[in-house]
């Protein structure tokens, strides 16, 4: 069995493990999408979800972003961690999508990455889930179980996702991410993986060979 056979199979299984999954993050439009990927780098998903109903109550456009003080939003984003650099990237990529953009988030990835604070992975996150564009989000479940699967050895984020793009179909590019995303909180987790109960065990590189035997 190659690469893309075992991925196939393994994305076949976890597609009926986990058949509802979806972003975990609420919004409405790209850029509330946008901000609240930016809140949730060293976040989790349902803190995020505490604190942007009232953020996107206050703050609909980028130039509200633009005009608030950072202090207030540095209080209003508080809970979610790294609250300073997150309200600076905030207010500097909203101030760049006003003048650059004519307040439209960019529908391309070589421009969203230009925008403070947004890297690949949010670039991506916008990309797939606001736009229709197929795209790889590469978190830290999707390098953890990547290496794990054996499909890489290296947690170079880009690296893995141009592999993972080789070994999966354009049209399940942005499902994926949640299967390996549900599948890491549930089963496949950072420390003590519950590889006994995993159900893509038998195409498991760690496992045959540090579980198996």
């Amino acid at each position: 069995m190659n690469e893309k056979q075992r991925m196939s199979k393994i994305l076949d299984i976890l597609s009926n493990e986990y058949p509802n999954v979806k972003i975990q993050l609420n919004f409405s439009n790209p850029f509330e999408l946008l901000i609240a990927t930016i809140l949730s780098a060293q976040c989790t998903d349902e803190r995020v979800n505490k604190v942007t109903p009232s953020l996107f109550e206050k703050y609909k456009k980028p130039e509200d972003y633009v005009n608030v003080p950072i202090e207030k939003l540095e209080k209003e984003i508080f809970s979610t961690g790294y609250y300073k650099a997150k309200a600076k990237h905030i207010k500097e990529m909203s101030e760049m999508i006003l003048k650059q953009y004519n307040g439209e988030v960019p529908s391309q990835l070589e421009e969203l990455i230009k925008l403070p604070g947004v890297g690949r992975k949010t670039a991506n996150v916008v990309l797939g889930h606001c736009y229709n564009v197929p795209a790889i989000v590469v978190d830290t479940h999707v390098i953890k179980i990547s290496n794990r699967l054996g499909f890489v050895s290296t947690k170079n984020a880009e690296v893995i996702e141009r592999k993972l793009m080789e070994l999966i179909p354009k049209e399940k590019w942005v499902i994926f991410t949640h299967y390996f995303i549900s599948h890491g909180r549930k089963v496949c987790t950072a420390r003590n993986p519950k590889c006994n109960e995993c159900v893509i065990s038998q195409y498991c590189k760690y496992y045959l060979e540090n579980i198996k035997n």
